[in-house]
């Protein structure tokens, strides 16, 4: 049998204890994050002003949401290949520099036409962004922690949101052009670049690109900060023998092991998606339709959000300790009931209570389902998996709105909130009955580097 040459960069970083350089790779995720999530909703925040300048009617805010959903899935399934080809590293830096230019490019629209497509662009990037994004950390940081640190840098960016709305109400009414810097502040992203320097590329993806020496050398270089603030380290375990791989691509559709997770995720993203959206587009609105005054439609909504980084930092506290897949599905139902609760109260207090639920359990499921997700595919597919089944999620919002407007106008207010609950169970109940569990896993990593007692030299395996 011919011997395949590794670098055992999985286990060589699994056995790390948390440092320096770890917390310095999350804080830099987490500054990306926060400027996706601050111009993610931009366009939302500024739409009433454009609308009132530029004469355009609700159907043109409806075409640029909507096409930016498409972006979104375009520009994660374009990410997904282009990690997978031009490394972690280099294609978190161009994501990031992608919507942070198209949002800047949105300063200078001239009409809701071209604003629409710079914002389409913006979309693109911002998807490609948070997959590059999630896979970066999955393969950085130790398999029995990478949960709790993916889910501290969602609660770092998440505030990127409440910051950015607090922003935008104190300059979009300076003046009739000061809503321009709404998008100026997202552009702000850019500055990511003063992080790049002092980041590392993906081991695992070195290694499984046959790039072992250059994998080598990055291991070394971690191992050397590592020991250095931490004393000697433990063994690593030997790598275990793997099947004949799989080259990168679209081809790897055909191959099982990739097409389960990717299916499985797809359901997973599609119903977290529409029930999330669903919800938070829409609840202001319908709310003022059904007879609560918009003012206080949009205080209510306000106040449910402080939940959001919240359910982060939950999520941080439980991901690592139990199996991701039953917190997914306990996350997912308590949304559902969360939600169709919120639908069948107009008493204040309880919209609140309820809509914080909402917020506060959809954020944690987000940040666990960030962890899980690329923790069912090898190096190989992890990149093009993720991506795909998030963008296929990102996709379906193209259609989710107009399928809550016909339930709406067809049968009712309460039924949306039946619906967006039933999404919710549906995709908690397939993911208990198809996920795949992970825990195992992580315990065996866990338990390897608790073994590794006494003051052992790092050893090369390549």
């Amino acid at each position: 049998m011919q011997h395949i040459r590794t670098t055992n960069a999985a286990n060589r970083l699994d056995r790390l204890p948390i440092t320096k350089f770890h917390k310095r790779t999350v804080l830099a995720v987490a500054f990306a994050y926060f400027f996706e999530f601050a111009d993610i909703n931009t366009f939302a925040i500024t739409a009433p002003v454009v609308r009132e300048q530029w004469g355009a009617d609700v159907d043109h805010v409806a075409y640029v949401t909507s096409l930016s959903f498409v972006g979104m899935f375009i520009g994660a399934v374009v990410a997904g290949g282009l990690a997978d080809r031009l490394g972690r590293k280099r294609t978190l830096t161009l994501t990031t520099l992608w919507f942070t230019v198209w949002s800047f490019a949105c300063v200078f629209a001239w009409d809701i036409w071209s604003l629409g497509v710079f914002r389409v662009l913006t979309s693109a990037g911002l998807s490609a962004m948070t997959v590059v994004a999630v896979v970066y950390i999955s393969e950085l940081f130790p398999s029995a922690k990478r949960g709790k640190f993916q889910a501290y840098a969602i609660v770092v960016g998440i505030c990127g949101t409440p910051v950015t709305n607090l922003i935008a109400s104190a300059v979009v009414p300076m003046s009739d052009w000061s809503w321009r810097l709404v998008y100026l502040w997202g552009s702000l992203g850019a500055l990511f670049l003063f992080f790049v320097r002092r980041l590392e590329e993906s081991p695992q993806w070195l290694e499984s690109r046959g790039r072992h020496e250059e994998a080598e050398a990055v291991l070394t270089r971690i191992e050397a900060h590592v020991t250095a603030e931490h004393g000697p380290l433990p063994e690593p375990q030997q790598p275990k023998p793997k099947g004949p791989s799989v080259k990168p691509g679209l081809g790897m559709l055909k191959d099982k092991k990739f097409l389960y997770p990717t299916i499985l995720l797809s359901v997973l993203w599609i119903t977290q998606t529409i029930g999330f959206f669903g919800y938070s587009s829409w609840a202001p609105t319908l709310l003022a339709a059904e007879g609560v005054s918009v003012e206080d439609s949009i205080f209510y909504v306000a106040l449910t959000t402080v939940g959001a980084p919240l359910g982060s930092f939950l999520a941080a506290m439980v991901t690592d300790r139990f199996e991701r897949k039953w917190c997914l599905l306990v996350f997912g139902l308590v949304i559902a009931a969360s939600g169709l609760l919120y639908g069948l109260t107009f008493t204040p207090v309880l919209i609140v209570v309820f809509g914080f639920l909402v917020n506060l359990f959809e954020r944690g499921y987000t940040a666990l389902a960030y962890a899980y997700a690329p923790e069912l595919y090898g190096t190989e597919g992890r990149s093009l998996g993720t991506s795909i089944a998030y963008g296929l999620g990102r996709l379906s919002n193209a259609v989710g709105p107009l399928m809550i407007a016909g339930v709406y106008n067809g049968i009712g207010y309460q039924a949306v909130f039946m619906v967006i609950a039933g999404t919710w169970t549906l995709g908690a109940l397939v993911l208990a009955l198809f996920g795949p569990s992970t825990r195992r896993r992580r315990l065996a990593a866990e338990a390897a580097e608790a073994a590794g007692t006494g003051p052992k030299a790092v050893t090369s395996t390549s």
